[in-house]
């Protein structure tokens, strides 16, 4: 089933941005914030949410890059690759939280929300994954594979929700130390779990890119899957 765009107004009254909603065949269901890639809602961020209401979500994956240029689209392309990291540096996480924000707002608003909101995050989305969870009243919120988790866990005591983090190790985005630091910072925190891929790099549940393990992928799956519905 093919989603569609919608718009969402900023919290900070500074204008609107799109964001994709894929609705479950039941017409109803959680919500799923999907936060992104440093691509932008590609086609890749499109298919995550399909999948997500295919499975019974309300998903909403917005534009966070539209403060930088609105409606970002790359591919994997080397030229893309140095875009993405452009982006990347240009953006202000803290805006990124905010815009997070005003979309669980919106999300939560929607009739077709029935239940509990969470998110889910890749790359950049798994840090904002992260955060989302300190600084929201989000239900749920999964992290794979983010990047600069390490420099925030000061803000970990904030944490009311359910967190998960998935985190590659191989991953060269969050080499041993940082991953050392994150697990073993969070392990007293009742609210986290973390989890550590054994031989596996960044990305590694992109489907059909260069470093997708379907093992592992799957097992990250069935684990968000618990952790966003608690039945596995």
């Amino acid at each position: 089933m093919a989603g569609q765009w919608i718009d969402i107004p900023a919290g900070d009254g500074s204008g609107s941005f799109r964001g994709y909603l894929a609705l479950p065949s039941a017409g109803k269901g959680p919500g799923l914030i999907v936060a992104q890639e440093i691509f932008g809602i590609n086609s890749t961020m499109q298919q995550i949410a399909d999948d997500y209401a295919a499975k019974g979500f309300v998903a909403l994956a917005p534009d966070l890059f539209w403060r930088i240029e609105p409606g970002i689209e790359l591919g994997y392309t080397e030229a893309d690759w140095k875009r993405a990291f452009e982006l990347f540096q240009a953006f202000d996480q803290d805006k990124g939280i905010e815009d997070i924000a005003a979309s669980l707002s919106t999300l939560r608003a929607r009739p077709e929300v029935a239940g509990q909101t969470g998110c889910v995050g890749y790359c950049l989305g798994g840090k904002l994954a992260y955060l989302t969870a300190a600084r929201t009243d989000v239900d749920v919120s999964v992290g794979y594979y983010g990047v600069g988790i390490e420099a925030a866990l000061d803000e970990a005591a904030a944490i009311k929700g359910q967190l998960v983090l998935h985190i590659a190790e191989q991953d060269q985005f969050c080499p041993p130390e940082a991953q050392k630091q994150i697990t073993e910072t969070l392990a007293a925190n009742t609210h986290v779990q973390t989890h550590v891929y054994p031989g596996v790099d960044h990305a590694f549940a992109r489907p059909g890119g260069e470093h997708f393990d379907q093992a592992a992928a799957d097992l990250a799956n069935q684990r968000t899957l618990q952790a966003l519905t608690g039945k596995g």
